[in-house]
């Protein structure tokens, strides 16, 4: 089961590439667009890293907004269509890698900051993600995660851990099946951080200027 959900997220994300880029560049997606993209960029900023690893790193938009203010940014995604459209208009170094091939000898090198943002779907690969991250870093350097608040997106389900369908509820017609993706409880985020060997540092939840309700988890954590 687990194999196979991650092939299908990787599989969805190679069929959706397209719109989302397009998406994402006319700003589509609301939450995104009024809270959470200043949160991340501003979570980041907020330690004035040099350098900086943006995993799952999409079209480019994070990697961009950071190289803007000084960061030296390098990206990795599995997707090679959105890896392009990064590196034509990004002053980064972008690399095809999967979340499983992660290592620091594969990416350059350590950094100040390494960066995942809405991009920690799966459930083995993430774990992947963790277990590198203190290797990835330098010395006091963070490891920040955005994801969607375990509040808001649990829905109906039960409130533990388990893997769910996916849905593109809300975009365009252009949008072809969901990839599946693992619910993780607060509690199961903060247990991959301590498991890391990661002391947490940041812990925000950004809130809809609107409804009042929690959209993200920010967690930031530090090689202990």
């Amino acid at each position: 089961m687990d194999a196979r959900n991650e092939q299908r997220i990787v599989d969805a994300w190679h069929r959706n590439a397209a719109p989302w880029a397009d998406a994402i560049q006319r700003r589509e997606i609301e939450t995104r667009r009024l809270v959470t993209d200043d949160a991340i960029a501003g979570a980041v900023l907020a330690f004035n890293p040099k350098t900086v690893l943006d995993v799952g790193c999409g079209e480019g938009w994070l990697a961009r907004r950071l190289s803007e203010a000084g960061v030296a940014v390098t990206g990795i995604d599995v997707v090679p269509d959105l890896v392009r459209k990064a590196e034509a208009s990004v002053n980064g170094t972008f690399r095809v890698l999967a979340y499983e091939d992660l290592t620091p000898e594969r990416v350059g090198g350590t950094y100040d900051g390494v960066v995942c943002n809405f991009s920690l779907l799966g459930k083995a690969s993430v774990e992947h993600v963790f277990h590198m991250a203190s290797r990835l870093l330098n010395a006091r350097g963070r490891f920040v995660v955005q994801t969607l608040h375990p509040a808001a997106a649990c829905g109906p389900h039960a409130y533990r851990d388990g893997w769910r369908q996916g849905s593109w509820a809300g975009f365009g017609d252009a949008f072809r099946e969901a990839p599946p993706w693992y619910f993780r409880t607060t509690a199961s985020w903060l247990r991959l951080f301590r498991d890391a060997g990661l002391s947490l540092t940041v812990f925000d939840e950004p809130v809809h200027p609107e409804s009042g309700e929690a959209v993200s988890l920010i967690l930031g954590g530090e090689p202990r």
